[in-house]
């Protein structure tokens, strides 16, 4: 997610070559969209409009709607399917030169042709800008990019990547209009200009406020004449007032857990509203810095990780809304095994955690500080520490608490290496283990925890990445996985689902709710139409 902080992955092999070669059969504009206006209502942050920056979960909600990537993720579809692009393949046999033509017709929303000059301006602006809070670590795996004419592209890689697909069908390959954006620095008049399914007619503090751009030419048909969304900056309360009081149509990222669980409950009352779960491969971890005086010791960050009640603490925190996660690569994704379920239980071992502390020569309390900030990995996040440090504390060998601060103290807290444990939550940027392996390890990783990966960044991961069948990674990624529930930098808690809360008119929901995490506004209807 992305000093980074974010998430996302998927399969390749020749099925995906074969879908990108293929392109899509007929494209047709959107016109001005069918059906009615939708309001949503979100309490999670956009931070930026500038796809050079902004790698969060809100950014990428607008950046998946306003702009077009070469390759884009079809509903309930893990395979990348032709966007922008009619057809993309490696030409090569070690999945290192990747190349794109582009379809006819394509246009921006200030009515600017988008040629291939377009798409390398926009990935080597965002490589250029380097901006410590958007994707272009993503991109770094470019070495070369080629345009030998209007509609042709060519990346050469540094080394092989098979995932290079999935990468840019993210947010990270948002293609901007050469003559609309400076190449070295952000735009910051919070205007976009792209050529996606919706243009970006506003955006302030309070909304944003989207309508159906006229002359998209891709693969998705609009269910509605465009999109509100306003925004609540973590305050469930008013987000849960205005979806009762008809203000908005649906609330996505951001209901309290209890307010879902109890809308949930109360579907068959006909309450009005309909309570709408998806996949999600969004995780939430503990990270343990590698270098503290006490976290920095093996036997401590074993006691925690025999302590931890993941069931427990999902049904008393999060009612259920998420699952026990026992590995860092989720369930759903290939290559996903249980290896802290593995080596640590499901349920508290305070024998165990004992025997860890005293093998450390431990006899005492451990002191114990866990950190985390209030609004940028979810609004319970504190609720959940404080349940951890509970958790530890009922079994006698911890005297641990919680201390929450703003996120920029947070981060700086982190790079200072001031905590000893901290919270970090992963949205991935496309479904495939590397994205939830390689971010976190090697240099400038998005964990800052100071742990020595070595086997797994110097041969593991770079094998992998070579790798044009997923399948045959699968020995590899658990190679990983049963490394670092050995080692312990990190200890993963939870795998998040995906919730949308809608008035009983709202339709399509299902199909924006993906392990993609790609919230398709075009998939959203209203009324008779929907």
């Amino acid at each position: 997610m992305r000093k980074r902080a974010r998430f996302r992955a998927l399969a390749v092999g020749t099925t995906l070559v074969a879908a990108l070669l293929a392109g899509c059969g007929e494209e047709r504009g959107t016109s001005a969209g069918e059906g009615e206006r939708i309001v949503m209502g979100m309490t999670d942050e956009v931070m930026a409009v500038d796809p050079a920056s902004g790698y969060d979960p809100g950014s990428w909600l607008v950046f998946n709607n306003v702009f077009q990537s070469l390759l884009s993720f079809p509903r309930n579809g893990t395979e990348p399917q032709p966007e922008a692009a009619q057809s993309c393949e490696f030409t090569d046999e070690g999945s290192q030169v990747f190349r794109c033509v582009l379809k006819d017709g394509l246009k921006f929303t200030n009515g600017n042709a988008l040629t291939s000059k377009d798409v390398k301006f926009s990935f080597e602006r965002t490589l250029r800008i380097d901006d410590p809070d958007g994707p272009a670590v993503m991109l770094s795996g470019i070495e070369e990019i080629e345009t030998p004419d209007a509609k042709t592209v060519v990346f050469r890689l540094v080394s092989p990547d098979a995932t290079f697909p999935q990468k840019i069908a993210s947010g990270a390959g948002s293609i901007v209009d050469h003559r609309a954006y400076p190449a070295d620095e952000l735009r910051t008049d919070g205007k976009a200009v792209g050529s996606g399914v919706y243009r970006l007619d506003s955006y302030g503090d309070k909304e944003a406020v989207f309508s159906v751009n006229p002359d998209y030419v891709g693969p998705a048909e609009v269910r509605n004449s465009g999109m509100t969304m306003k925004l609540f900056h973590g305050d469930q309360a008013a987000l849960k007032k205005a979806l009762s009081s008809d203000e908005v149509d649906l609330a996505y990222r951001g209901l309290a857990m209890d307010d879902i669980a109890d809308l949930d409950a109360a579907a068959s009352a006909e309450n009005g509203v309909e309570v709408v779960e998806g996949s999600s491969a969004e995780v939430h971890h503990l990270v343990f810095n590698m270098e503290h005086p006490v976290t920095g010791k093996p036997g401590v960050r074993k006691a925690v990780a025999y302590l931890l009640d993941r069931s427990t603490l999902i049904r008393d925190v999060y009612r259920r809304t998420a699952e026990p996660l026992y590995s860092i690569v989720p369930a759903g994704i290939t290559g996903h095994n249980t290896a802290f379920f593995d080596t640590y239980g499901s349920r508290p071992q305070p024998a165990k955690a004992k025997a860890a502390l005293r093998d450390e020569g431990i006899t005492e309390k451990v002191e114990l500080t866990l950190w985390a900030t209030p609004v940028r990995y979810g609004p319970a996040t504190v609720r959940e520490f404080e349940e951890i440090a509970q958790q530890l504390n009922a079994s006698g060998l911890f005297d641990a608490k919680v201390e929450s601060v703003e996120l920029e103290e947070y981060e700086k807290g982190i790079e200072a290496g001031e905590y000893g444990v901290y919270v970090k939550g992963w949205v991935p940027d496309y479904p495939d283990a590397d994205n939830f392996t390689a971010p976190f390890f090697g240099e400038d990783n998005v964990l800052g925890n100071g742990y020595d990966a070595g086997r797994i960044t110097s041969e593991l991961l770079p094998r992998t990445a070579a790798a044009s069948d997923r399948a045959a990674t699968v020995g590899d990624f658990g190679e990983i996985q049963d490394t670092v529930a050995r080692d312990l930098p990190i200890l993963p808690v939870w795998q998040g689902k995906q919730y949308a809360v809608a008035h009983e008119d709202i339709s399509g929901l299902e199909w924006t709710l993906d392990a993609s995490t790609v919230f398709r506004f075009w998939e959203i209807g209203k009324g008779a139409a929907g």
